[in-house]
């Protein structure tokens, strides 16, 4: 399993939009073999602030997952709408073990 924690800092006016594409891109993101969990997580604190919590099942899947239609259309309509380039953390995950996803 390969985690990856997108830290993205969205424009205030842009908030919902955001929320929006990234549900649209989770919903179809979750069909791929590939790809475990897919959480759009929003900071109760500051709202601004998301996390993308993109579980994939091998090392292979986030390429794939970066070369999907939805994937692009979620990129390129977001890309305006963030108030400083998303950052993302990749983690090993130990527990559970992949057999309990």
């Amino acid at each position: 399993m390969l985690i990856v924690l997108v830290h993205v800092h969205v424009k205030p006016d842009c908030i919902e939009a955001f929320r929006e594409a990234s549900l649209e891109n989770a919903r179809n993101s979750i069909e791929e073999p590939g790809i475990a969990r897919f959480d759009v997580l929003q900071d109760n604190d500051d709202p601004n602030r998301f996390i993308l919590n993109e579980v994939y099942r091998d090392a292979e899947a986030p390429a794939a997952h970066k070369e999907t239609a939805h994937y692009a259309a979620w990129r390129d309509t977001v890309a305006d709408m963030m108030a400083e380039p998303r950052r993302a953390v990749k983690l090993t995950n130990h527990f559970p073990k992949d057999s309990e996803w």
